[in-house]
Order: C-alpha cells, then structure tokens, then sequence
C-alpha cells in the first residue's frame, strides 16, 4: 500500500490521492509516489520511486586540461573558453560516474521528474569583480539537464541578490527558454521560522524548498569571517534569510549545523566546484587581483565535506607560498568543515579522501598572450 510521506498526516495523504485517482481514472493504490517537497508539508524530500541517486562519500574528481592554465582561458584571462568549459565538466563527471557523456552522468543524479534548482555563487563578482562560478560551466548543466528531460519550466537558478547573479554573467535571455532564475534576497522563504542553531531562527528559501533536487556550483575562495567558503558554505548560508546571523565563531557550528538539516540535506545531489581560479585571501569579494590566481580545474563531488577539506588544503597552500600565516593563525580557521565531518555529513580526515586526477589534452587553440583585463 502507498504510504504517506514523511510529515503528511495519512488522512490528509490518502484524500488527495483518492481525488488525483479520480481524476485520473486510476485506484488509489496504484499512484506512484512522485518527489516530495516542503511544499507538500514535508521537511525532507524524496527522489522519485525506485530512483537513487548517486554517492561516493570522501571521492573527488579533479579534472584538468594541460599544464598551460592561460591557455584554458579567454584573451582576458579571467573566464574559461566555453568549450574547454563543457569538455572539462563533462570529462569530470564522466570520471565520476563511469558514463559517457554528459547526460548520461548527470542521470545518475537527477531525475527528468526532479523539480532542479542550481546554487551558483557570483558574490564575488559583482562591482567588478571576477570571481564567481563562469557561466561556461553554468550553461551546459542547464543543457544537460533538459537534455535529460527536466522540463525547463522545472529548472531554477538562485543567488541571493540580483548583483550577485549578473556577477555569474547569467541573464535570462542567455539560457534556454523557460529556465528561471530566482533571487531571494533574504526574504523570498514560505516555511515557518525554526531552530537550527540554538537561539537563531531562521528560514530556507523558497527556490531551495520548492526543489527536490539541488546542484551546488560553488569556488575556491578565502572568506575574511569564516575562513574558507566553498561546498557546505555556498549552499548552507546562500540559502537561509538571515545568513550574517549565522557567521559568528568563524561560522561554527552554524554552517554545519545549517547544511545538515534534512530541509537542506534531503535536496543536494551534486557539488560542482569551479576552479578556474582560487582567491587565498581577501575573500570572499574580489577587491584585490594579486590575492587572485589560476588553478586550471573543474571538481566534481558528492561529499561537501570531502571537497571542502581538499578546498580548504589548496588555500593554505596558496597562502604559504605567498609568504601569508595559515588561517588559523589568522584567527579564521574554518572549523565547521570538521564539525560537519564529525556530524556524518562527509569525510573529512584528509588520510581517508580519494582524490581522482582525469587530465586532458591541451587545448589545440593557440594560447593569446593579451594583458589581463579587469
């Protein structure tokens, strides 16, 4: 017998399922059980029936193209060539996945009933700035994502204020038609407050609650409160009202605690970490280009945590060659990374991540040696 979903009383589930049989000629128990939303009075949400998506706790895909980082990128040297985007991001989640192609991959983690919503970052891109998820990477997982067969009436791409999308270089009139981009703007949520962390109330954003699956693009970036802001930061405190609540203590528990709630938890599928460039301090805005350096790889991930502790490795790293002091002794040691590591939100013991290096060839094109442009 078809069972309510968790948070939906029986009575109020079998009632609407007897009338959606009616309508449809169908019994009652013969109804599939489709993804659930917290629109639905759930908190958590489910994948369709018989769907399961994809994990591998503590793996990280690492792809790479030639040793020549500018040749990766646009005469400006800032963004990546679109086709290197889309080769670098399909052979990483290929990679990933043991499939071969981009749509293939991607089935893996959604399904064309999924409603999909897409974290990007562009805070650091706004003003000026340059560092934000590039939209050459952005716009083939929308394609691949109708190509699979999510309508796309059904995809969203959120940010949480419009500055911080156009930072992303993505407009409505650049992506296929039907696809919605949403802004929340700290406010746009239709859940009751709650507790996550004791004494803040807080509300996820409708754009995540809507969803019953969610792509994470984040980066590589210092962050001046919260020491690193990557995977569990992008999703953790993009979607919330009142993320400046959330950031004493460097972010921790908050950012742990944040993710790990079934609200949020229940929804991420599939991190995907644009690595084009990396910023190792002065974060997370991208007031200063000498804090500014290419890294030349796209990540792909299932583990937040995982991703985040590898992330967190290659700013201190950058931050030592630089002659700078590690971000603990900075007084900003990210520190929620390993309490979420500890709450079994992924792997962070470094020892245990199994890092997967896939390395193209160089792009063909010659590289253009113009001078960098802001």
């Amino acid at each position: 017998m078809t069972q309510a979903p968790k948070g939906v009383s029986r009575r109020r589930f079998l009632r609407g399922a007897a009338a959606l049989a009616s309508s449809a000629g169908l019994a009652a128990a013969m109804l599939p059980r489709r993804a659930t939303a917290a629109g639905e009075e759930g908190r958590a949400a489910s994948p369709p029936e018989g769907f399961s998506p994809l994990s591998k706790p503590g793996e990280i895909v690492k792809a790479t193209q030639g040793d020549d980082l500018l040749a990766l990128m646009q005469p400006n040297r800032l963004w990546p060539k679109p086709e290197v985007a889309r080769e670098m991001l399909t052979r990483a989640l290929s990679t990933f996945t043991g499939e071969a192609d981009l749509v293939g991959s991607l089935r893996k983690f959604i399904h064309p009933e999924d409603t999909v919503a897409l974290k990007v970052n562009g805070i650091g891109g706004q003003s000026g700035g340059t560092m934000a998820v590039n939209f050459e990477l952005i716009l083939p997982m929308v394609q691949g994502l109708i190509e699979l067969g999510v309508p796309a009436e059904k995809i969203t791409l959120y940010e949480q204020f419009g500055a911080h999308m156009l930072g992303t270089r993505t407009r409505k009139d650049k992506l296929p038609r039907g696809v919605r981009l949403g802004i929340h703007g700290n406010v746009d949520s239709t859940m009751r407050p709650i507790e996550v962390h004791p004494g803040i109330r807080t509300r996820y954003v409708r754009f995540l609650t809507e969803a019953t699956a969610v792509i994470n693009m984040a980066l590589l970036k210092d962050h001046s409160i919260c020491g690193y802001t990557g995977c569990l930061k992008n999703m953790a405190q993009g979607s919330i009202v009142n993320p400046s609540d959330h950031h004493g203590n460097a972010g921790s528990p908050m950012i742990a605690e944040l993710y790990g709630h079934e609200i949020l938890r229940s929804r991420v599928r599939l991190h995907i970490t644009d690595g084009y460039k990396l910023i190792y301090d002065e974060g997370p805005l991208d007031k200063n280009p000498r804090r500014r350096i290419l890294h030349g790889a796209v990540y792909v991930s299932t583990d937040p945590v995982a991703m985040d502790t590898y992330g967190r490795g290659l700013i201190e790293q950058a931050r030592a060659d630089n002659g700078l002091r590690t971000l603990k002794q900075a007084g900003r040691e990210p520190d929620y990374i390993r309490v979420a590591g500890e709450e079994g939100l992924g792997v962070h013991d470094a020892s245990r991540l199994r890092v997967i290096e896939s390395q193209g060839p160089p792009p063909s094109e010659p590289t253009k040696r113009e001078a960098p442009a802001r």
